[in-house]
């Protein structure tokens, strides 16, 4: 039950409250609170386990930010991804300036087993100072790309479920709340979010079954969780 509502609650645009009324219909009557606690105790440990047990992080970084309002406060959200769209990591800050630039690469650098080979950025002057001062990063190739909020590229296309959660949710509160949330929202809306427009019928649902499979290990759910409603 809790394997499910948590699922639910990342891996699609539904309020606790939505959630609530899905167990209902199934005869499970819980509270939306206790759904939304269900989302903070947990969402972190799955999305912790989903993330270790992915494939490798990409060879080529995209690393962007974009700027969230918190009850009327700017905030900026960076967030890094690979050259398949995996999220490596993501933080939220008041600033974006050098430090917090520096701060970032070394969160996404402990994040990562292996350095990229190209970073792509966008011309933001805090990157290449950044860059020149973290040893790690001395060979890397590094691009830049024309910001643009309209643009049809890795990091921007990253972005969208974040903007489409913001409005469903009518907008961001606490910036703890925020990141705890973010940082669960990329790796468990990402390992069901197969990209289906490339994969026939038969092989997408091969390969959605096994993504369920591995969730029920993850969540340590020892049977199909659709059996027991």
């Amino acid at each position: 039950m809790i394997s499910y509502a948590v699922r639910w609650y990342f891996r699609f645009q539904l309020s606790v409250r939505d959630i609530e009324e899905l167990l209902f219909e199934r005869g499970v009557i819980v509270s939306h609170e206790s759904t939304r606690r269900w989302t903070d105790k947990f969402g972190a440990g799955f999305a912790h386990r989903v993330k270790a047990a992915r494939r490798k992080s990409g060879t080529t970084w995209h690393i962007d930010e974009m700027l969230v309002s918190l009850r009327g406060e700017p905030y900026v959200l960076w967030r890094a991804v690979d050259q398949h769209g995996t999220e490596l990591d993501i933080l939220l800050q008041k600033r974006r300036d050098k430090a917090v630039a520096k701060r970032f690469f070394k969160r996404v650098l402990a994040a990562c087993p292996e350095v990229p080979k190209k970073i792509v950025t966008d011309q933001l002057r805090s990157y290449p100072a950044v860059k020149a001062e973290l040893p790690e990063l001395a060979h890397v190739k590094h691009v830049f790309v024309k910001a643009c909020a309209g643009a049809n590229n890795r990091a921007e296309n990253s972005h969208q479920p974040t903007r489409e959660r913001e409005r469903r949710m009518k907008g961001f509160r606490l910036p703890e709340r925020t990141q705890a949330f973010l940082s669960c929202l990329g790796p468990l809306r990402q390992h069901f979010a197969l990209k289906r427009h490339l994969l026939r019928a038969s092989l997408y649902r091969k390969q959605l079954a096994a993504r369920f499979e591995a969730w029920r290990e993850f969540t340590g759910v020892t049977q199909n969780p659709s059996t027991a409603f």
